[in-house]
């Protein structure tokens, strides 16, 4: 009896197999229409986005990289710019500087100049001053030592003599 029944449970019945398969076959058959053609459009969804996703993170990186370029550039321009300003302000200065020294230097000559003009005027104006006084001096001296009235043409040949002879 255990043996039929086991020879029964190993037993290959066509009449359950056959319907089994069909049912197998028609299951899979509903699920490929209804479930497999959603399956797949959302994985080639799911693919598409994927796809999409590392192509715009590669744009982004080769954007990226193309304005870290630009950028490097203008500043290196911008570093180039302010050097030059910089020159040039030097220059400039420079140049201001040295306008500024000979506009002095030629303010000091004209004021020396100046200074040696007023201290010659001066100078002269002195010594005639000088003259007078020791004209005076020289006409009452000579006025006393005479004893009388020195007529001008001998006053004066008198004063010249003393003059030159004072300055000697």
């Amino acid at each position: 009896m255990l043996n039929a029944r086991i020879t029964d449970f190993f037993s290959i019945d066509l009449g359950t197999i056959i319907p089994t398969l069909l049912n197998t076959i028609i299951l899979f058959l509903i699920l490929k229409h209804f479930l497999f053609g959603r399956v797949n459009k959302v994985l080639e969804d799911r693919k598409n986005a994927v796809a999409k996703t590392y192509g715009d993170a590669d744009a982004a990186l080769e954007n990226a990289q193309k304005l870290e370029t630009e950028y490097s550039q203008k500043l290196e321009k911008a570093k180039e710019e302010s050097a030059e300003i910089l020159k040039n302000a030097a220059k400039k200065a420079q140049q201001r500087s040295d306008e500024i020294i000979d506009e002095a230097k030629s303010e000091a000559s004209a004021i020396m100049a100046k200074a040696g003009s007023e201290i010659e005027r001066e100078k002269k104006r002195a010594l005639n001053q000088v003259k007078d006084e020791i004209t005076d001096i020289a006409y009452n001296m000579a006025s006393k030592v005479v004893g009388r009235e020195v007529s001008e043409a001998d006053s004066d040949r008198l004063i010249e003599e003393f003059i030159d002879n004072v300055g000697k």
